[in-house]
């Protein structure tokens, strides 16, 4: 998948992969939803960074817009909109963080469904 990267991914892929490949992925991943002009995207990036870095998960970062299927079907409505999968299932998601704060409930929910 091109729009997949581990750790922290810095592109949009405009190459989106369909929902049946999203719902078919294994493990966890991290599903993030903007556009490279969005402001409110440009300012969620440092947070977003620091917080995916480190991990050893995929972050799928999709170039999102008006008419494209996979945004429609994860209900997004604002961007950015961070969302955890787990097997290719929402587990919680995160929409428009501005600090590393406003992505710790994601990124707790993350920590305390790997040690189960």
């Amino acid at each position: 998948m091109q729009a997949s990267q581990i750790g922290f991914n810095p592109h949009y892929s405009s190459d989106n992969p369909s929902v049946e490949d999203i719902t078919a992925l294994m493990g966890y991943a991290f599903l993030e939803f903007g556009a490279p002009w969005c402001g409110h995207c440009k300012a969620a990036t440092s947070a977003i960074e620091q917080s995916l870095s480190s991990l050893q998960v995929a972050h799928i970062k999709l170039y999102d817009g008006k008419g494209l299927a996979l945004g429609r079907a994860f209900k997004v409505r604002r961007w950015p909109t961070l969302i955890l999968l787990k097997e290719g299932i929402e587990q919680a998601r995160v929409v428009r963080p501005t600090s590393t704060a406003d992505m710790s409930d994601l990124l707790a929910t993350f920590k305390s469904s790997q040690a189960s």
